[in-house]
């Protein structure tokens, strides 16, 4: 066997392999393998939107699932957001809010800079400022239940993530 020939029996092996597995690896249903842990998850989630705006709630959901990449969490909590009276020009600003401000309210822009903060924690923690900002905007209750709203957004992409949860397909009951 020739060299060439050779490299391309260890790359299509290499590729098939990794498309099989890709192809037929199943991921679990969290809420059916795991159902105390994801009725846990789904009361942290409720009681972490007490108080909270619920076009605030939207925002906070929206932005988080951007930056983790979480399509199948976008999906959902924009279409939520629409049921909830959100408008399109708001909507397609959320990434974009810093340079969109005017689309916001400095309680959604502190809220958003937390967000961001907090879903990239490992990128240098949350600075003083933007935790001074949200406390600015929050009573000690509110903040600590954006601040709940942000942890559980955050758990709920990274197991849509990890169970390959696809958008679209919306599955709460």
């Amino acid at each position: 066997m020739t060299t060439n020939a050779m490299t391309n029996t260890t790359t299509n092996a290499t590729t098939t392999t990794h498309a099989d597995v890709s192809a037929t690896a199943a991921r679990i249903d969290l809420a059916k393998a795991a159902p105390k842990v994801f009725r846990a998850l789904i009361g942290f989630d409720a009681a972490a939107r007490e108080g909270i705006d619920p076009a605030l709630v939207e925002l906070i959901q929206i932005r988080a699932s951007h930056l983790n990449h979480c399509a199948y969490c976008l999906h959902m909590h924009t279409n939520d957001a629409r049921k909830a009276g959100e408008s399109e020009d708001r909507l397609h600003m959320v990434a974009v809010w810093r340079e969109a401000r005017h689309f916001f309210t400095e309680r959604e822009q502190a809220a958003l800079a937390l967000t961001e903060a907090v879903t990239l924690v490992a990128d240098g923690g949350v600075p003083d400022d933007v935790y001074a900002q949200a406390a600015a905007h929050f009573d000690e209750q509110e903040l600590a239940h954006v601040l709940a709203l942000i942890l559980t957004i955050n758990t709920w992409n990274r197991v849509a993530l990890s169970t390959a949860k696809v958008a679209g397909t919306d599955q709460r009951r």
